[in-house]
């Protein structure tokens, strides 16, 4: 098992269908919420300087699968494991846990990408950034590609 990064986020009553059950799309909320609170802990955001210009990650692929439902006033531990780290790209895994019970699996995979007045491209993971995911305690496939 991957070391994990966590975060606990309270289900509010605005995050619940008429049944007092969470409804689907905020999971992804919640999946942005971990990864935010991820890249905090490791000194840095999602969105920062880099050679004058800004470094982002656009997501590429997401996804979450549900197993059981989260309600109103429900504490959800989000566990995030960095499961691969690309050239240009990182992948990532948030399982949902409501008293220590599976309730989804979200997936993630986000580019490294400069947004500039007049550009918005990939570019490699720099080295500073890259060297602080890997010293995040994850284990995860290094995959040079």
């Amino acid at each position: 098992m991957p070391a994990e990064f966590s975060v606990a986020h309270r289900v509010q009553f605005c995050e619940t269908d008429m049944a007092g059950v969470a409804h689907f799309a905020n999971y992804f909320r919640w999946m942005e919420e971990a990864e935010h609170a991820f890249f905090r802990s490791l000194g840095m955001s999602i969105l920062m300087d880099y050679e004058g210009s800004r470094l982002s990650w656009p997501r590429v692929s997401a996804s979450c699968e549900y197993q059981g439902p989260l309600h109103f006033e429900d504490e959800v531990e989000m566990r995030l494991s960095l499961t691969r780290l690309g050239n240009k790209s990182l992948s990532y895994e948030i399982r949902f846990l409501n008293n220590g019970r599976e309730v989804a699996i979200g997936k993630i995979t986000a580019v490294c990408v400069l947004v500039g007045a007049e550009e918005f491209r990939a570019i490699s993971i720099p080295p500073a950034v890259r060297q602080k995911l890997r010293g995040s305690g994850q284990v995860f496939s290094d995959d040079p590609t």
